[in-house]
């Protein structure tokens, strides 16, 4: 299916806008090593800056959606790159820690509005939905992936602080072209008649109940999940690859010393999620997402059991290992935005992705402690373990979804699938 003008449009301003969130969020870690020194402070003070920068990131989230449907997502998104823009501007001017932790709260205040609001502006005004979630995904990627390279390169060669305000460049072009762009953010929903993105703050807690009285509760805990699998393997496996024996001893480039083999693979890792994110999002307008994901999900048990006998296997194995290990977990991207899109009303859709993302960001951020004390008190194998109990039951919930009935008519195999299976 070709793209229509107001899809590429709305495509490219939430893919420039997603790319831009990641851009900086990967950039946030390879400052901390320059302020452990530029402030001479502990690890342990930098860490509690970093992580209420991080922790608002998720948990704004929620009132975020419920601003995009107030006020429109495309509004909400041109403030977040704004707010994130001018919050790196305002880590170069900080003197102390006190400035660091003050411009990463705006950081994070700011940057947790775009997934809600992003995803509601695709779910409601593209009618090629699983295209575009997909090249959305591969967008955040790039973002990922580019962010703490550009900030590692820059380092280099420039002071800490003109390389914050350099950082925020792509945040005030993709401002620039969202002020230019033209779309309408709601020509894949019905007209009824009624003004969409209107809900007001008396509104919420009834809105929320009948979101969580439906299959929403299913979608949520489908996103939780994970959330709790992809902050688990992606926290600690750069740290396990390092640690692997057929990794060692072997050593990059003397231009690239900084880096280790592991951080290669890892690399690459994040390049085969990007072709998971496209094959995903196009079979997202094949098949019903609850199956997707249920099957997505059974991969990724499969693969967390493998990693340990995998890991004592060679080089090129564990490279095999990586690139499916990626394509599978950033696969489910799609599957479960589309999810959202399919088992949510449109009046609501920005709530149902802050919630959403509440889930994914901040209670799949758990396993972090988690796969933490594992490493410490057990072993690899039971982490990977409980990754793939963790996954399995993901599985279990996707399959519930599937019987589940949709309260919009949305035109996917899911819409099909569900009044099929109401009796």
């Amino acid at each position: 299916m070709t793209l229509n003008d107001n899809d590429r449009s709305i495509a490219a301003f939430a893919m420039l806008a997603h790319a831009t969130v990641h851009w900086f969020e990967l950039a946030i870690p390879i400052f901390l090593v320059v302020w452990l020194e530029a402030f001479d402070i502990s690890i342990a003070v930098a860490g509690i800056a970093v992580a209420a920068g991080y922790a608002l990131f998720g948990l704004g989230a929620l009132p975020a959606g419920l601003l995009a449907d107030r006020y429109g997502p495309k509004r909400l998104v041109l403030a977040c790159l704004v707010g994130m823009s001018v919050s790196f501007v305002g880590l170069s001017l900080a003197t102390s820690i006190y400035g660091i932790a003050a411009a990463l709260v705006c950081w994070g205040v700011t940057a947790s509005v775009y997934h809600p609001a992003g995803l509601a502006l695709i779910s409601t005004g593209v009618e090629d939905r699983g295209t575009v979630f997909a090249w959305h995904g591969i967008a955040g990627n790039l973002g990922i992936a580019l962010g703490p390279f550009a900030t590692a390169t820059l380092l280099l060669v420039l002071d800490w602080r003109l390389v914050a305000v350099v950082l925020s460049i792509p945040g005030a072009v993709a401002t620039l072209y969202g002020l230019r762009a033209r779309f309408d953010p709601t020509a894949a929903v019905a007209d009824d008649g009624e003004e969409s993105g209107s809900l007001a703050a008396s509104e919420f807690v009834d809105t929320s109940r009948s979101l969580f009285a439906g299959s929403f509760l299913l979608v949520f805990a489908v996103v939780t999940v994970v959330g709790l699998y992809y902050r688990g393997v992606l926290t600690y496996l750069p740290e396990l690859l390092n640690g692997l024996p057929a990794l060692a001893g072997i050593e990059p480039p003397a231009a690239l010393e900084e880096l280790s083999l592991g951080d290669y693979f890892y690399v690459a890792l994040l390049v085969a999620g990007m072709a998971g994110q496209y094959v995903a999002g196009k079979l997202t307008s094949r098949v019903p997402v609850a199956r997707g994901l249920a099957v997505v999900f059974v991969g990724l048990a499969v693969l967390a059991v493998a990693f340990v006998p995998v890991s004592g296997l060679g080089l090129l194995p564990i490279l095999l290992y990586c690139g499916v290990l990626g394509f599978a977990l950033f696969a489910i991207e799609p599957f479960y935005q589309e999810a959202v899109a399919v088992y949510t009303p449109p009046d609501a859709r920005g709530l149902s992705y802050g919630y959403t993302y509440l889930g994914m960001f901040g209670l799949g951020s758990l396993s972090i402690a988690l796969g933490g004390y594992l490493l410490d008190h057990a072993t690899t194998a039971a982490l990977f373990v409980t990754l793939a109990a963790i996954a399995l039951l993901g599985a279990g919930i996707a399959a519930r979804l599937l019987f589940s009935p949709t309260p919009v008519a949305s035109g996917s195999p899911d819409a099909a699938d569900a009044s099929a299976g109401d009796d």
